[in-house]
């Protein structure tokens, strides 16, 4: 990935990484690397089960609704229980990475889990989630429980890491990682002033 390209770094666990996935092709206008990282493992990551009583998750739950009505999505549910395990939806998300499908795949599976409320620690939603984009059943479990797709998971979040992700959304681009769920409008802006501010090639000959 050349140092202008643009990468997404997102977790299906995260209502925050749903809202920005559901503009980041439009918001960028150029193509983006959607890279599936454990945002557990990151080291600033929020933990949605730091919630300390349940007037907190109510209030959370209406400003995240709030925003998706304001985007024009549909209207979010958040799964029960949440937050959930995404480890296996992750690894879906990998496998998916490695034949091309990372996209179709993460756009299923974020609205199975933030528009129809349901969680992707069940399989079968996990599968659901699969089917949409054409990926078979019985491929996706095989892909999901290989070794080396649960390793290039943890090294991909590694990797994040060492390039400055702290959390979940973010998109890096031009050198800069942007954080929370306007990160592709940030990220927008700067690119557009990254590339303004580009010298033209040949100046000065």
């Amino acid at each position: 990935m050349s140092s202008d390209a643009a990468a997404f770094y997102f977790d299906l666990a995260s209502p925050l990484a749903y809202l920005a996935a559901e503009r980041i092709l439009q918001v960028l206008g150029a193509p983006a690397e959607w890279q599936p990282v454990l945002a557990r493992e990151l080291p600033g990551a929020e933990s949605f089960e730091s919630f300390r009583c349940a007037e907190e998750r109510e209030v959370f739950s209406a400003e995240i609704a709030r925003r998706a009505q304001e985007l024009e999505l549909q209207p979010l549910r958040l799964p029960e229980p949440f937050p959930f395990d995404s480890s296996l939806a992750m690894r879906v998300a990998t496998y998916a990475k490695s034949i091309g499908r990372t996209v179709p795949f993460a756009q299923a599976a974020f609205r199975q889990a933030f528009a129809g409320g349901r969680s992707l620690a069940d399989p079968d939603n996990v599968l659901i989630a699969a089917a949409a984009c054409e990926m078979h059943p019985a491929a996706v479990l095989k892909g999901a429980g290989l070794r080396s797709v649960a390793e290039q998971l943890s090294a991909a979040t590694r990797a994040a890491a060492e390039a400055g992700v702290t959390d979940v959304p973010a998109v890096a681009i031009a050198g800069r990682v942007f954080h929370g769920e306007r990160a592709p409008e940030e990220a927008a802006a700067h690119m557009r002033a990254h590339v303004r501010g580009r010298p033209v090639a040949g100046a000065g000959r």
